[in-house]
C-alpha cells in the first residue's frame, strides 16, 4: 500500500469519526477517565497545582469553567434557538412529549435528592445537580447502536436533552446567582439591547455580534450573574435568517448556522473534554464503601439513576395512556425504558451545577463521585436494556 493511499484512508477515517454523533461522547468519556486516573496517581499533585495556577485574573480552572464554558453555552443556545424556530421543536405538537418528559426528568431527580438530604439544610442547595442530562454523553451512547435503534428515539432524546439544557440554564440564572453588581448588570442589559437591535436592523456580520458578546461576558462576570449565561443570551440574538431577498436554498448559511457549524468541533473535541479533564478529577484515596452512603453522593447518584428513569418514563406513560401523545415511531416500551435510563447520564451540566452549588472542595468531591456513579450506572443499565430490546425484536 502506497503512503498517499494510507494517508488518505487515515484522513477519511478521522473525518468520519469527527463527524459522527458518538465521537463527542467518546472523547468526553476518555477525558473524564484520564482526569480520574491522574487524580489518583503520583501525578495528582501536579494536576491539581496546574488547575489552580493563575493566568491573569483567573485560575486555569476558572478560565475553563467561566470563559470556555460560555462558548459551550453559546452553542447550546444556538441549538435551542434553531430547534425552536426551524427544527424538531418548531411546533407545539413536537414539543409536548419531549418537553413534558424533560420536566418530569428534572422534577423527580430533584425530589429524590431532597429526600436523601432533607435532614441537612446546607445540602439542599444541591437539589438541581441530578436534574441535568448530558446531551453529548447520552446521544453518544445511543448512537453506538446505529440503525438498531429507531431514528425517532434519537430525535426524542435530542429534543429532551435540548429542553433539559434550557431548564438547566434557567435554574442557574434563578437559583445560583449571588451578590449582584447593579451597575455592571445595567451595562450588560444595554449591550444585550444593542445586540437585539442589531438583529432587528438586519445586521448579519458575525464578528460584530461576537465582539459585543465578549463585552457581555465581561459585564455579566462582573455583575455576579454566572458569566456562562452570556453565551445563551448572545445566541438568542444571532440571526437565523439571511438578508431579505436571499435565496431560500442558502438558508443553511445564515449567521446562526455558520456559527453553529464553526463551533461544533471545537466545543465537542476541545472545550467539553477540557471541562471534563479539569473537573472530573477527584481523589478516591480514603474513600470507602461506607463513604458512598454520604447524602450528597447517594442523593446525586440515586437522583440521576432512579429519578431520571421514574420521571421520564412515568410522564411518557401518562401522556400515552391519556392519548395526549404517542411513543416515537417504531419504538417500544423497552427501548423507551433504555432511553429514559440514558437520560441519567448527567455529566457536564451536573458537574457545572455542582461547582456552583457548593464551595467546599470536600463536598464538591462527594458530589462528583455521585455524578460519576449515577452517570455510569445509568449508561450501563440503559445500554443493557437497549441490547435486550434488540435481541427480543430479532427473535420475534
Amino acid at each position: 500500500m502506497s503512503l498517499p493511499i494510507a494517508t488518505g484512508r487515515i484522513q477519511s477515517t478521522l473525518r468520519r469519526f469527527l463527524d459522527s454523533e458518538a465521537s463527542g461522547g467518546i472523547v468526553l468519556m476518555a477525558a473524564a477517565a484520564m482526569a480520574l486516573a491522574v487524580a489518583n496517581s503520583p501525578l495528582a499533585g501536579a494536576y491539581f497545582h496546574a488547575l489552580h495556577l493563575y493566568l491573569g485574573p483567573l485560575s486555569l480552572q476558572h478560565w475553563i469553567n467561566d470563559a470556555l464554558m460560555a462558548v459551550f453555552f453559546l452553542l447550546v443556545g444556538l441549538e435551542i434557538k434553531r430547534e425552536m424556530l426551524d427544527g424538531q421543536l418548531s411546533t407545539w405538537s413536537r414539543r409536548i412529549l419531549p418537553g413534558a418528559a424533560a420536566a418530569g426528568g428534572m422534577l423527580a431527580p430533584a425530589l429524590v435528592y431532597l429526600a436523601f438530604n432533607a435532614g441537612t439544610p446546607a445540602s439542599l442547595r444541591g437539589w438541581a445537580i441530578p436534574t441535568a442530562t448530558d446531551i453529548a454523553f447520552a446521544l453518544g451512547v445511543l448512537s453506538l447502536f446505529g440503525n438498531r435503534v429507531p431514528a425517532s428515539l434519537k430525535i426524542f432524546l435530542a429534543a429532551l436533552a435540548i429542553i433539559d439544557d434550557l431548564g438547566a440554564v434557567l435554574v442557574i440564572a434563578l437559583f445560583y446567582t449571588n451578590g449582584l453588581n447593579l451597575l455592571a448588570l445595567a451595562g450588560a442589559a444595554a449591550v444585550l439591547a444593542l445586540l437585539f437591535f442589531m438583529n432587528r436592523a438586519g445586521v448579519k456580520t458575525l464578528t460584530l455580534y461576537l465582539g459585543l458578546g465578549v463585552a457581555l461576558w465581561v459585564l455579566m462576570f462582573t455583575s455576579g450573574i454566572h458569566a456562562t449565561l452570556a453565551g445563551v443570551l448572545l445566541a438568542l440574538t444571532i440571526p437565523i435568517k439571511l438578508s431579505p431577498g436571499a435565496p431560500e436554498a442558502s438558508d443553511e448559511e445564515s449567521p446562526l448556522h455558520r456559527l453553529e457549524h464553526l463551533l461544533h468541533r471545537p466545543v465537542a473535541f476541545i472545550i467539553v473534554p477540557l471541562f471534563g479533564l479539569a473537573n472530573a478529577g477527584v481523589s478516591l484515596r480514603g474513600t470507602s464503601i461506607s463513604s458512598l452512603g454520604d447524602p450528597h453522593t447517594i442523593g446525586v447518584a440515586a437522583g440521576l439513576f432512579a429519578g431520571k428513569l421514574l420521571g421520564v418514563l412515568s410522564v411518557v406513560g401518562l401522556l400515552v395512556k391519556l392519548r395526549f401523545a404517542q411513543l416515537p415511531a417504531m419504538a417500544n416500551w423497552t427501548q423507551m425504558t433504555g432511553v429514559a435510563l440514558l437520560c441519567g447520564i448527567g455529566f457536564t451540566m451536573s458537574l457545572f451545577i455542582g461547582l456552583l452549588a457548593f464551595d467546599d472542595p470536600a463536598v464538591q468531591d462527594k458530589v462528583k463521585i455521585g455524578i460519576l456513579l449515577g452517570s455510569a450506572i445509568s449508561g450501563v443499565a440503559g445500554s443493557a436494556v437497549l441490547m435486550a430490546s434488540r435481541r427480543k425484536s430479532s427473535r420475534s
